[in-house]
């Protein structure tokens, strides 16, 4: 039976590299046939990192069944993973995050959850001495995707170890660290083909603070003037795909990579009472903005109040 190796839905690059690094990993290294799968299609910066590093696009899946062995990365949490994922037989999960708690298994699983900021860097670790073998282009993934996770070292999620890897790893690619990052962000902040609705679920994590029920939607950019300007309509479908999605609210954040600060959208007093009491903002018209706020994990989701 062949691995079927996944992150989230709305795969970002991490939840793209990720699944190929730990495929290659299984089937290359420990002789265990795995495929590396996606729950979405790919952000624009996973993609890409995908053409870059000479990488088919994994296939497309929308569920699981019982008969399916997985290894879940880059996240923990059931409702960002297809809906039978507690019927399949899960046999590892990689992450970084909070647990979350709604898995269950059908057996003892290894579990490997790490305070680091990129989940290509606890597998590196957890390689060991067969990390020797990785080729250039596990190791253009792995670079890619803690660049993505750190903003370029700039989020607050950031340890010496992923700083330190990534540095290493561009040395051995003969990469300049920076301009690639650069590239990749460029990637990431061209946003014009995708509609308003595809915007606000394209790296979306749901959570429910107090019974009221999140989409905390962001958009990490360089241009974030080219979001900004489409304020009035992306508040407006906040409403329909609040309602299609069943949740309460969306949040966006609009994060600006280089003045290392967010932009919440304000379309409503809900909103507003969350920028206050979360961010102790002062929120004046439908949009405030939060200095030094980067990271959904580190700096967002832990602050929600309402």
């Amino acid at each position: 039976m062949t691995i079927k190796v996944f992150g989230h839905k709305s795969p970002d690059t991490d939840s793209t590299g990720s699944p190929l690094i730990w495929a290659w990993y299984l089937s290359e290294v420990k002789g265990t046939p795995a495929e590396a799968k996606l729950l979405g299609e790919p952000n624009t910066e996973a993609a890409f990192v995908l053409e870059k590093w000479n990488c088919d696009k994994p296939e497309i899946i929308s569920d699981v069944t019982a008969d399916d062995q997985v290894v879940i990365v880059d996240t923990n949490n059931p409702a960002e993973l297809p809906a039978a994922i507690n019927d399949a037989e899960i046999i590892q999960i990689i992450d970084h995050h909070k647990l979350t708690g709604g898995i269950e298994t059908k057996a003892p699983i290894d579990i490997t959850i790490k305070p680091l900021a990129c989940t290509a860097t606890i597998m590196y670790n957890l390689m060991g001495e067969n990390r020797a073998k990785m080729t250039d282009q596990i190791k253009g993934l792995m670079l890619s995707c803690i660049l993505s996770d750190t903003l370029e070292f700039r989020s607050p999620t950031t340890t010496d170890q992923d700083k330190d890897l990534a540095v290493k790893l561009a040395a051995e690619l003969n990469l300049d660290l920076s301009a690639y990052a650069s590239e990749m962000f460029e990637a990431k902040s061209d946003v014009s083909a995708f509609s308003d609705a595809e915007l606000l679920r394209m790296d979306s994590k749901e959570y429910a603070v107090d019974g009221t029920k999140f989409r905390v939607s962001v958009l990490e950019t360089t241009a974030p003037k080219i979001v900004l300007d489409r304020k009035d309509s992306l508040m407006e479908t906040m409403l329909t795909v609040a309602s299609e999605d069943g949740v309460d609210q969306v949040l966006l954040f609009v994060v600006d990579i280089l003045n290392e600060e967010a932009t919440l959208m304000v379309p409503n007093d809900l909103v507003k009472t969350v920028a206050e009491k979360s961010f102790g903002a002062t929120v004046e018209g439908d949009t405030v903005v939060l200095p030094g706020i980067m990271s959904r994990k580190k700096q967002i989701i832990p602050s929600l109040k309402v």
